[in-house]
C-alpha cells in the first residue's frame, strides 16, 4: 500500500477524516470506520463539546467511571470517583478504605501550595551587572502582571515573588528568573505561563535601556514556562493503628507490621522496587485526577521528580512501628485545580466534583493523595501476605472471559470454578472451550 500525505486534514469534517483514514490506512475496513462512528454521543451538541477538546477528534474513547466508597478523610466520609481500566484498582482502594474506616480513617495535612515557573536566560556578561539590573527593576517586573492577576488575587492567589538564579557554572551563560505563585483553586498553568511571558517581555524592554550591560552583553530570553515540579505544593496523608489490629491472613499483627515496614523500606532503598511501588500509588492518584478533569501527565512528572529529589529514586510512602503503634504515610506534590479547564467543560467531571461535595483545590489534593496511600496499602498488604496475583487475577477473570467470548452460563460456571483453582489466560481459555463445547 502506498501511503500519501495530506494537506488541510484539520479542515475536513469528522466523517471526511474517517473516510480518508479508512481508505489510506485501513484498506477500506468499514468495521473500523463504523466503530468510530458508533462511539459518537447521540446528543450532537454534547459530542461537539467533546470534539472541541482536541484537534482532529474522530470519536470518543471510553474508560470506566467508578467510585470507591467508605473513605473516611479527616472525619468526613467520601465516595471517591475513579477513572481507570485496570481491573483490581477500584476494588483494592475500596478494600483499604473499609480497613481504615474502622481504625480512625485517613488524616491529612496541606504542607504548602506554592507553584513556580521560570524565565530562562542567556547572559554572557558579568553576573553582578545582571543582579544589579534585576534588583533595580524587580518591583516593576512584579507589577507588570497586576492586570493579569486581578481575578486570581480576588480568589486569594497571585504572584508571590521573583528571584534570580545563577546556573552559569552548570551551563555557560545560563541564568533564570524563578517566579512563585499561589493559584488558589485553579491548577493555574495558563495563568502562570501568561504571567511569565508578560514579565519576560517587560524584562526585554527594560534590559534594552539598561546602561549597566557592556557591548554584546544584552541578556536573551530563551523561553518562559511553568514547572511541573512542585515540591512546595505538598499534601501529607497518614493512617495509624495499634499493631495488634493488623493481624490477618495467618499473620499476627506484629508479623504483618514487620513485613509491611520491611517492604516499604526496600522500596525506599532499591529503585527496581521503588518504581513499581510508586506505580501502584499512581494507580490510585491518576484514577482520581482523571475523574476530576486534571492533568495526570503533569502530576506524574512532578511526583516522579519528587521521588528522586534526594539523588536516587525511592518510595513516596513511609512506614514505621513506634511503641507497638503502626504508622503509614505519604507525601505528594500535587498541582490540582477545581476551576478552569475540563473541570467546567466535561459533564462527567462535574458529576465527579458533585460526588466529592465540590471540593476546593486543597481538599482535592487531600482526596487524591488519600487514594494513592490507600492503593499503596492494599498492594503492599497483598505482597506480604497472599501475593499480588491472587486478588488481581480474580478481578481480571471477567476480562479474560470476555476476551474468550464466554457466554453468560460459562461466566457463572467459571466464577465458581476459579474460586478454588488458579487463574491464568491458558486455564481460562481451556475452561471456556471445554464448558461451551459440552453445552453444545
Amino acid at each position: 500500500m502506498t501511503i500519501k500525505t495530506i494537506n488541510g486534514f484539520s479542515k475536513l469534517s469528522k466523517q471526511e477524516k474517517i473516510n480518508w483514514l479508512s481508505k489510506t490506512y485501513l484498506s477500506g475496513n468499514t468495521q473500523a470506520s463504523n466503530l468510530l462512528s458508533l462511539y459518537w454521543h447521540e446528543d450532537s451538541e454534547r459530542q461537539k463539546r467533546h470534539d472541541e477538546f482536541i484537534e482532529n477528534a474522530l470519536s470518543n474513547f471510553f474508560l470506566p467511571f467508578a467510585v470507591a466508597p467508605n473513605f473516611k478523610i479527616d472525619g468526613r466520609i467520601f465516595a471517591i470517583p475513579m477513572v481507570i481500566e485496570e481491573s483490581s484498582v477500584v476494588a483494592a482502594a475500596s478494600n483499604a478504605a473499609k480497613f481504615w474506616l474502622e481504625r480512625g480513617g485517613f488524616k491529612t495535612e496541606i504542607v504548602s501550595t506554592i507553584k513556580s515557573g521560570q524565565i530562562h536566560l542567556n547572559y554572557p556578561g558579568e553576573a553582578q551587572s545582571l543582579i544589579k539590573f534585576f534588583e533595580t527593576h524587580k518591583k516593576q517586573l512584579i507589577s507588570s502582571v497586576d492586570e493579569l492577576s486581578q481575578s486570581m488575587v480576588k480568589r486569594g492567589g497571585g504572584l508571590i515573588d521573583l528571584t534570580l538564579a545563577n546556573e552559569s557554572e552548570s551551563l555557560s551563560d545560563y541564568y533564570y528568573i524563578d517566579a512563585r505563585f499561589n493559584t488558589a483553586d485553579a491548577m493555574g498553568a495558563n495563568y502562570i505561563n501568561s504571567c511569565l511571558e508578560t514579565i519576560a517581555e517587560n524584562f526585554r524592554i527594560l534590559a534594552s535601556d539598561f546602561d549597566g550591560f557592556g557591548p554584546n552583553e544584552q541578556p536573551e530570553v530563551v523561553m518562559s514556562i511553568l514547572s511541573n515540579f512542585v515540591p512546595e505544593c505538598l499534601v501529607r496523608v497518614t493512617v495509624s493503628c495499634p499493631v495488634s489490629e493488623l493481624a490477618q491472613e495467618g499473620l499476627s499483627g506484629k508479623e504483618f507490621a514487620h513485613k509491611f515496614v520491611r517492604a516499604v523500606d526496600i522500596a525506599q532503598t532499591n529503585p527496581l522496587r521503588a518504581v513499581t511501588h510508586n506505580k501502584g500509588i499512581m494507580n490510585g492518584v491518576d484514577a482520581v485526577v482523571l475523574a476530576t478533569g486534571n492533568d495526570f501527565r503533569a502530576v506524574e512528572a512532578g511526583v516522579h521528580a519528587y521521588a528522586c529529589r534526594d539523588g536516587h529514586y525511592k518510595s513516596l510512602s513511609k512506614a514505621k512501628v513506634n511503641q507497638d503503634h503502626f504508622e503509614f504515610s505519604i507525601e505528594l506534590p500535587l498541582a490540582l485545580g477545581t476551576v478552569g479547564g475540563l473541570t467546567k467543560l466535561h459533564p462527567m467531571v462535574g458529576v465527579a466534583m458533585s460526588i466529592l461535595q465540590e471540593p476546593s483545590a486543597e481538599e482535592l489534593m487531600k482526596i487524591v493523595a488519600t487514594a494513592g496511600l490507600a492503593q499503596n496499602f492494599a498492594a503492599v498488604r497483598s505482597l506480604v501476605t497472599t501475593g499480588i496475583q491472587k486478588g488481581h487475577m480474580k478481578m481480571h477473570l471477567l476480562n479474560l472471559l470476555s476476551q474468550y467470548n464466554a457466554d453468560e452460563s460459562t461466566k457463572i460456571a467459571a466464577v465458581e470454578h476459579f474460586k478454588s483453582n488458579s487463574i491464568s489466560a491458558r486455564s481460562v481459555a481451556e475452561f471456556v472451550a471445554s464448558h461451551q463445547k459440552n453445552d453444545h
